[in-house]
């Protein structure tokens, strides 16, 4: 990322349109909580009153381009950009190793600027037959250099101010219209890349279901920022558009899986927002066998090691407040009276911070206890479960243990109603996550990709110990 230029820090221009992102919340007028990392902000009496008419919809009154700015990068509002057809500014690069849908794929991109890398395909001859029909590019490599390697050589063959990766097993029914949506948000100068919600297509096979409502690549029904530690802390490149200038070196072609994680990340750390687009739908096919699906979940765990080499922290698997943490750890080790009194301090200390406001202190209290609970529980379930498999084995740990897997499970799901069948498969996909997880870290010789985030730890240690 050594050559990507810093990002402009220009303000939001006064008249943008925009509104509260998803999930933030406006509690007594005078405090704004939500965006990415979730954080809670006390406004000043002016800027409440200007962020109460950005709640529904507004547009930027001159004086508050500064804060439309400020609050754009955490998350907090959302500018929303007007249309606009960038046909003839971008390149489109598909990458494909004996992908079957290729020839479906280029039939809906009629118009735009394609250039296919042919990633060592063993049928060389079908590739270039479909590219040919399309009027494509083709960039044709002799060696498997795996996604990143490819996508870098589409990068390199291309010229166009903004790059559309495309995954060659992707649906796009509206092309046009899909690119339209989500080049809006690089009207915003700070905005490096942007990427939609990726679903399965459906269908009648069991894992086709499952895909429908569990994609891996499906990071859910809420729009926003994209940064380590957010409620979506990376989007994939199996549609990703992004300006050339941000990409700057492009991808990690030393990364086989995991190369869409670093890259977003390696923006992120240069000061480029990342946005996902959950508004936008893009079709990701599912692996065609049983053994290639188990593989594929295995090779996502696996891919945390080097990814945590790379990144440390940012890759913890479970972040949480040691207030919380401790919370629960009382209530599931059967002290639910000290449990509820650890909760009582914590909301006590946050009336303290909020000027006495015990209203919405209560209120935080007991959503931080509630998503700090399934967060942990979907920590465990997916990336911890040989140490819940220790617990089961305990006679007198297995139903709390078993209660925690359970809700582990079930807690991606807390948005929808699963399906037993689902629920099965969400179970089996753990399991594979978890295989690939630890074997990663056994291959790097590091356990830096499962070590836990728990925010508030110092200052709890400097308590022990008698410091100020």
């Amino acid at each position: 990322m050594a050559d990507a230029p810093s990002p402009s820090e220009a303000p939001i221009a006064a008249g943008t349109p925009l509104a509260l992102a998803d999930g933030v919340t406006i509690y007594d007028t005078r405090f704004l909580a939500g965006g990415s990392p979730w954080r809670l902000v006390r406004l000043s009496s002016g800027a409440a009153r200007v962020v109460e008419s950005w709640r529904e919809g507004g547009f930027v009154e001159p004086g508050s381009e500064v804060l439309a700015r400020t609050l754009t990068d955490q998350g907090l509002v959302e500018p929303r950009w007007p249309l606009v057809d960038v046909v003839d500014d971008v390149d489109v690069v598909i990458v494909t190793h004996d992908e079957p849908r290729l020839a479906a794929l280029l039939a809906h991109l009629d118009g735009l600027h394609v250039t296919i890398v042919d990633d060592a395909s063993h049928d060389a001859a079908s590739v270039a037959v479909a590219a040919a029909a399309a009027g494509a590019t083709l960039v044709r490599l002799e060696r498997n250099v795996g996604p990143a390697g490819a996508r870098n050589a589409g990068l390199r063959a291309t010229t166009r101010a903004l790059v559309w990766f495309l995954d060659a097993d992707v649906d796009l029914d509206d092309a046009a219209g899909v690119l339209a949506r989500l080049a809006r948000h690089l009207g915003d100068p700070r905005v490096g890349a942007v990427a939609p919600r990726i679903t399965g297509p459906g269908g009648s096979r069991w894992r086709e279901r499952f895909e429908r409502v569990a994609s891996p690549l499906d990071l859910g029904p809420h729009s926003g920022v994209v940064r380590p530690g957010g409620a979506v802390s990376y989007v994939p490149a199996a549609s990703l558009l992004a300006r050339r200038r941000a990409l700057g070196d492009g991808f990690d072609d030393k990364l086989r899986v995991g190369e869409d994680v670093d890259l977003v990340w390696r923006l992120d750390g240069a000061g480029w927002l990342v946005r996902y687009e959950a508004r936008v739908l893009v079709a990701h096919h599912p692996r065609d066998t049983w053994r290639e699906w188990f593989a594929q979940r295995v090779a996502y765990g696996q891919s945390a090691g080097p990814l945590a080499a790379r990144h440390g922290t940012r890759l913890a698997p479970l972040r949480a407040d040691v207030a919380t943490l401790s919370t629960w750890s009382l209530f599931f080790t059967g002290r639910p009276v000290a449990g509820l009194a650890t909760a009582r301090r914590l909301r006590e200390d946050l009336t303290e911070r909020l000027d006495g406001e015990s209203r919405v202190a209560t209120s935080l209290t007991l959503r931080a206890l509630s998503r700090g609970l399934g967060a942990s529980a979907r920590a465990l379930s997916r990336s911890y479960a040989p140490l819940l498999l220790v617990g089961v084995l305990r006679a007198r740990a297995r139903r709390r243990v078993l209660a925690l897997w359970v809700l582990g499970t079930l807690w991606r799901w807390r948005e929808s109603r699963p399906r037993a069948s689902h629920v099965l498969l969400g179970a089996l996909d753990d399991l594979a996550y978890n295989v690939g997880l630890w074997r990663g870290a056994w291959t790097e010789r590091s356990l830096t990709a499962l070590t836990p985030e728990i925010r508030g730890l110092d200052r709890l240690v400097a308590q022990r110990l008698g410091r100020p």
